[in-house]
């Protein structure tokens, strides 16, 4: 089978297109080269830069998100560990929380207006991977629509996390310790468990008619869920937590 292989010369530049008050973003690579066919290779990253972000000039004041978008200034990153270890850059956890500073005008479902389902100043936290990295007035921000917030959290424990829409938040059974024999397992291991207790539930999704319809299941139902759906969290006691779509929960254990 023929291999194919790219590689980038050391530190080039991709510059993707400008618009009228936006500038461009850069991504510069030092000696990056794969190869496939015969086996991946991955050389030297030194010198990986990227930025993601959409810097808006400072000409531009205002940004007013459109239709059921939202505009959410983001948490910085911990810059330390729980004991006080001062982490580095590549370490740090990506921030999947931060403050609304603007809304849209929200969507029509069916005949009905829907209006955009949190106000400027709640503090939310939002899927992973969700919207678009914006930098505006010198500070980071992501634009994404309202179905990509998971749930409100007014304090810093996730287990205060009021679920939107058909979000579901379950607190994730610990793993197995021991083997059905009685062996010790080692951390990696332990199968990642996909049962849980329910904590809380969303208002549901918007039916046709723009309409909520209930959720199948409840604060206090044991569940078992698809493994790889959600987002998980830690809570500040150590427990796990994931908060998926109700779609992803599978069953209801008794």
């Amino acid at each position: 089978m023929a291999a194919a292989q790219m590689t980038a010369a050391a530190s080039s530049s991709v510059f993707l297109p400008s618009f009228e008050g936006l500038r461009p973003s850069t991504m510069k690579v030092s000696s990056v080269s794969f190869r496939m066919g015969g086996g991946l290779t991955f050389r030297s990253t030194r010198g990986l830069v990227v930025k993601a972000a959409t810097t808006v000039a400072p000409k531009y004041t205002t940004l007013k998100p459109l239709g059921d978008r939202v505009l959410i200034k983001i948490k910085a990153a911990e810059e330390k560990s729980a004991g006080g270890i001062l982490l580095p850059s590549t370490a740090q956890s990506k921030p999947q929380g931060g403050e609304v500073v603007a809304v849209g005008e929200g969507r029509t479902v069916g005949q009905n207006k829907v209006e955009v389902g949190v106000k400027t100043g709640t503090p939310v936290v939002y899927s992973k991977y969700a919207g678009t990295e914006v930098e505006f007035n010198g500070t980071n921000h992501l634009l994404l629509k309202e179905d990509d917030i998971v749930g409100i959290l007014e304090t810093d424990d996730v287990k205060d996390l009021k679920p939107l829409n058909d979000r579901v938040l379950i607190k994730v059974t610990e793993a197995e310790l021991t083997t059905a024999g009685g062996l010790l397992l080692t951390q990696a291991s332990k199968e990642k468990p996909s049962i849980g207790t329910v904590i809380a539930v969303g208002p549901g999704p918007l039916d046709e008619e723009g309409k909520r319809k209930e959720l199948t299941v409840s604060p206090g139902n044991t569940v078992l869920y698809s493994k790889y759906a959600g987002n998980d969290f830690k809570g500040s006691d150590g427990s796990e937590y994931i908060a998926l779509r109700a779609s992803d929960v599978m069953a209801v254990l008794s």
